[in-house]
């Protein structure tokens, strides 16, 4: 496989109200991964979002809503490129190509289908089911080499993988006469890991953190004010046993787990290190500690949310010239992908 560039892409959807587990799992690690590549695309992926429908007024505001959020958290639109998807046409046009790469098979075994669809999968939309072929589409447009990702998109990753390993088989030949050497796609690898890359629910220590559950004491949002915070932390739920002095003591009590890896991701630092600090306290004390470091750590990240939503201007201006970047980037791609598979351009 050719060196290929390294560029960093990924997406959120603007799908309801982003959470605690959307910052630590996702958003803080595209701040930090701005500073380590000199390339990193931050999507807004709406057309991903329409994949089941949506209020068209709200999913205007929920795209600026996410977009405020990139900004809050500390990504810098003049280093990191954020835009949404939609504003980019290549995505599309280069998702019709790789479905006439991708093969039915591989679609069938995606997990993600059918958790989403459920017992209801005749009345699915096509998008819902095609939804990793324009994942792939997203990444490859750019020919990305990393992509952060949670643990439940890594077989989506894994399907991008293999889409772009048989674009590059099927069309070796055109590739390597029209200069592209070896291969046009790369491989991407996944950014999987981190201290808190699974955030679950304060309600149930099994389930990861979601915007669709439907108690909102599930979920500390970006937004909440530092009452909010408060209430949903101490409602928390726990078990009757204080906290441990070792790692291998959160084995089988998972709301204690999630808790304490909540408070070594917001400070930074290891379990181990957490545990050292309040192995043998009570829940009661520890979630006072931990209230005080989530208000600390997102009061001013709701706080400047909320300002830059009320200037849905400045916020139209980031998206637009992150547009504008970004298709600089997936237009010659397309293009040469046009080429590859032996399309006629006259213009």
């Amino acid at each position: 496989m050719p060196a290929f560039q390294e560029l960093v892409f990924s997406g959120v959807q603007p799908t309801g109200n982003l959470h605690l587990g959307n910052y630590l799992g996702a958003i803080r690690r595209f701040v930090a991964l701005q500073a380590q590549y000199a390339t990193c695309l931050y999507c807004v992926v709406d057309l991903h979002a329409i994949t089941v429908w949506q209020d068209p007024a709200e999913l205007t505001n929920q795209i600026r809503e996410v977009t405020a959020a990139f900004l809050a958290a500390g990504i810098d639109p003049s280093r990191a490129i954020v835009f949404n998807q939609s504003q980019v046409p290549q995505h599309a046009e280069l998702t019709w190509i790789f479905n006439c790469v991708a093969r039915l098979g591989w679609l069938n075994r995606m997990t993600q289908f059918k958790e989403k669809a459920g017992k209801d999968r005749e009345n699915a939309s096509i998008g819902l089911y095609d939804y990793p072929v324009l994942m792939a589409a997203d990444i490859l447009a750019y020919r990305a080499t990393h992509v952060p990702v949670g643990e439940d998109q890594k077989q989506h990753l894994e399907l991008t993988r293999d889409i772009a390993q048989k674009f590059n088989n099927d069309f070796s030949g055109s590739i390597a006469a029209r200069g592209h050497g070896e291969a046009f796609f790369p491989l991407t690898e996944p950014l999987i890991g981190g201290p808190a890359a699974r955030v679950m629910s304060l309600r149930d220590g099994t389930k990861k953190m979601s915007k669709s559950d439907p108690s909102d004491y599930s979920r500390i949002n970006l937004t909440d004010d530092a009452d909010a915070i408060a209430q949903k932390v101490r409602k928390a739920k726990t078990d009757a046993e204080p906290l441990p002095s070792e790692v291998a003591g959160l084995a089988g009590r998972p709301e204690a787990d999630n808790l304490v890896g909540i408070f070594a991701a917001l400070r930074d630092v290891s379990r181990e290190d957490v545990l050292r600090d309040y192995g043998g306290a009570q829940f009661s004390a520890f979630k006072g500690a931990l209230v005080d470091l989530a208000v600390e750590r997102l009061g001013p990240i709701g706080a400047e949310m909320k300002r830059l939503v009320d200037d849905p201007g400045h916020i139209d201006r980031v998206l637009a010239d992150g547009a504008a970047r970004a298709e600089a980037i997936a237009a010659p791609t397309i293009a040469a992908v046009k080429d590859i598979v032996g399309f006629v351009r006259t213009r």
